[in-house]
């Protein structure tokens, strides 16, 4: 058995008139993340993840902003093509350890709702799929509500 980790991070401004979409779930918020897709950064870190551990670039290589095929896709989509290339080269998720930095809206409720969301696209048990959220405590972008990141570690195994 051979098993890689991998790390991904990424970061959308807060702006009005868009929909927030954390973890595959739509939050109600009074902004939303700015990006070529939904913007969803919980799912592009997990995506960066997975495909630096396989060795497979990251999720700009693979889904460029600069496609029209991308224009405001549902990242959950992204996420099950990432899952399906990895396979290509026989890895499967082993667990997937990921961090919301968020000041608003609070996380803690809608966390089980993300991780079976996050489970069912990618085909693993949501006891494989940690969320955790925290603030920046009000410091830099995060603090001051601009924007959102998310920091993606996971486990991927081939048999």
């Amino acid at each position: 058995m051979k098993i890689r980790v991998g790390f991904g991070f990424d970061v959308h401004r807060l702006v009005e008139g868009r929909d927030l979409w954390l973890g595959g779930i739509k939050l109600e918020h009074e902004k939303g993340l700015l990006g070529h897709s939904d913007a969803d950064v919980l799912i592009h870190a997990i995506c960066d993840a997975l495909l630096g551990a396989a060795n497979m670039r990251d999720i700009g290589y693979h889904f460029p902003d600069t496609a029209g095929a991308y224009k405001d896709i549902d990242s959950k989509i992204l996420l099950k093509k990432t899952v399906d290339l990895i396979a290509t080269k026989g890895y499967r998720i082993g667990n997937i350890d990921a961090t919301v930095c968020a000041e608003r809206p609070k996380l803690k409720a809608r966390i089980p709702d993300m991780q079976e969301t996050l489970a069912r696209v990618m085909g693993t048990d949501s006891d494989d799929v940690s969320i955790k959220a925290t603030t920046t405590e009000k410091l830099g972008f995060t603090g001051r509500e601009e924007g959102i990141s998310a920091y993606a570690t996971v486990l991927i195994v081939k048999e």
